[in-house]
């Protein structure tokens, strides 16, 4: 296997450890959780909210780590957070202790991107960075797919699977030592300046993001127990509902093929037009489990192409810091989620599920009126490419 397909592979299993199983995996098992432990929806929700706010310092952390520890390390300490943060939860006994596990295990994903960005960048020329960006990206998708298929086979096992995912955590990190660069980033900028937020369409960029996140916090925290509570779905329907989910986010890996192709801000506006669709749709599945797997299924793609197309977008505005061009649009995304999560659960006992969804939809069709606009971007407006 040649370097640069070993380090794609390790960087493609990070994510799905980090997004798929230490982060989003929350959202799958949290009907078998709050039956567990006792959680209300209030506690489950900020729960949830906690493992984005560990993102984002997560996010910051390795900013401010560039340059002077190499990438190597900040991924190994992603997979290390991962790895206890799962283990936390094998053993959580209180929503203290949850959220504990919770919280570590969402720091790993704030570790993971931005260090992988900028050994990306060390190992690919700028034509292949965002093809091999968009694949890692999809390793989410990955994740989510095997968390699915995990729960159908523990039938309700949670801290069993909880196990397995620590397990599987360990296994990576030690991967992720022989597979990125050891050498540091070095010679390039170091940190993180706000100077950095005043660049040519870096705030649009940051606040599109920001309701891009906002919006997906109803699937990704509470979208299980919707199911479960509003429209009987079992456990084995609601894994099933994930694996659709996640087999339709694989389609993320082509984010950047379809971008050159067709432009970005196409590719952006279809994708959150898809996450509106998929929050709102999810309200069918009281005519049929299949309306309920197809919403999960249009969420699942477009949230990872969406996701994809701003990693684009951050590195073509920050085309000198990789890193920040990558972290920069995901920081602010999970700020969205951080403020989202507790805001839906709000939401939902205020008004109910159907208009907590379509406001939360509502959100991701706002994102697609505010868009990054550079000389190049402008460029390829005016030839109709974008």
């Amino acid at each position: 296997m040649s370097r640069r397909v070993n380090l794609v592979a390790a960087a493609f299993a990070l994510t799905a450890l980090s997004y798929g199983l230490a982060r989003f995996a929350y959202g799958l098992l949290l009907p078998q959780i709050r039956a567990d432990l006792g959680l209300g929806v209030p506690e489950a929700g900020w729960i949830g909210g906690s493992t984005f706010a560990a993102y984002c310092a997560g996010i910051v952390l390795a900013f401010s780590c560039n340059g002077r520890i190499s990438p190597r390390v900040i991924t190994l300490l992603a997979g290390l957070a991962a790895t206890v943060g799962l283990g936390i939860v094998v053993v959580a006994t209180s929503g203290l202790s949850l959220g504990l596990g919770i919280a570590l295990a969402g720091l790993s994903t704030g570790l993971t991107s931005p260090p992988l960005a900028s050994a990306i960048s060390m190992q690919f020329g700028e034509k292949d960075r965002p093809k091999a960006n968009t694949v890692i990206n999809a390793g989410t998708a990955a994740g989510i797919i095997f968390s699915g298929m995990a729960a159908i086979m523990a039938a309700g096992a949670w801290r069993d699977l909880y196990v397995l995912f620590a397990l599987i955590g360990g296994g990576i990190t030690l991967w992720l030592w022989f597979a990125v660069p050891p050498r540091m980033v070095g010679g390039g900028p170091k940190g993180f300046a706000f100077g950095t937020l005043k660049r040519p369409g870096v705030l649009a960029l940051c606040c599109s993001a920001f309701l891009m996140g906002l919006s997906s916090t109803a699937i990704w925290t509470f979208g299980a127990d919707i199911l479960r509570g509003e429209f009987g779905f079992t456990d084995a329907n609601i894994a099933w509902a994930w694996i659709a989910l996640g087999t339709a986010g694989i389609t993320g890996s082509l984010t950047g093929v379809l971008t050159n192709h067709y432009g970005k801000r196409r590719i952006q506006t279809f994708a959150l037009l898809g996450m509106a669709l998929g929050t709102i749709g999810l309200s069918t599945s009281s005519f049929s489990p299949a309306y309920g797997f197809a919403a999960m299924g249009i969420f699942g793609a477009a949230y990872i192409i969406s996701s994809g197309a701003y990693l684009i977008q951050g590195i073509d505005l920050l085309p000198d810091r990789p890193d920040l061009g990558l972290g920069v649009p995901f920081l602010v995304l999970a700020l969205g989620q951080t403020a989202g999560t507790p805001l839906f659960a709000a939401t939902l006992s205020a008004v109910g599920v159907l208009n907590a969804l379509f406001a939360f939809a509502a959100a991701a069709c706002f994102a697609i009126a505010i868009y990054p606009l550079k000389r190049e971007t402008a460029a390829a407006l005016q030839s109709g490419q974008c």
